[in-house]
C-alpha cells in the first residue's frame, strides 16, 4: 500500500524556520517525482516546490523561493522542506504529493494526509 506521511508542523513566530518530512513506503520513491502543496483556510491547494525523481533538478513557487528548500533521500526514502525565513501568509496546511506518473513532475496525484503550518506575526 502507498503510504506518504508529513511529520514536522507546528507553530512558530514570523521570521522563524521549520523542517518537514514526508515518509513513504508501497512504491518505489526514487523513480517518482515528489512535491509539496500547501492549502490555507479558504483558499485553493498551491503548489511550494518539485524535486525530479532523481533530485537534481527542483522547481519552487515564487513565494518559496530564497526562503524553501526542498530535498530527498532516495535511500530513505524521504522527501523534505526545510523553511527559513516564515511569515503568517506561509501559514497553511502542508502535503506531500507524488507525480502522477514514474519520472514525470507535472500532475500529482497522490498526497499525504498534511502538517499544519502555523506563523504567528
Amino acid at each position: 500500500q502507498v503510504r506518504l506521511e508529513e511529520s514536522g508542523g507546528g507553530s512558530v513566530q514570523a521570521g522563524g524556520s521549520l523542517r518537514l518530512s514526508c515518509e513513504t513506503s508501497g512504491y518505489t520513491f526514487s523513480n517518482w517525482c515528489m512535491g509539496w502543496f500547501r492549502q490555507a483556510p479558504g483558499k485553493a491547494r498551491e503548489f511550494v516546490a518539485r524535486i525530479f525523481p532523481a533530485g537534481t533538478s527542483v522547481d519552487y513557487a515564487d513565494s518559496a523561493k530564497g526562503r524553501f528548500t526542498i530535498s530527498r533521500d532516495n535511500a530513505k526514502k524521504t522527501l523534505s522542506l526545510q523553511m527559513h525565513s516564515l511569515k503568517p501568509e506561509d501559514t497553511a496546511t502542508y502535503y506531500c504529493a507524488r507525480g502522477e506518473l514514474p519520472g514525470a513532475c507535472g500532475e500529482f496525484d497522490l498526497w499525504g494526509q498534511g502538517t499544519q503550518v502555523t506563523v504567528s506575526s
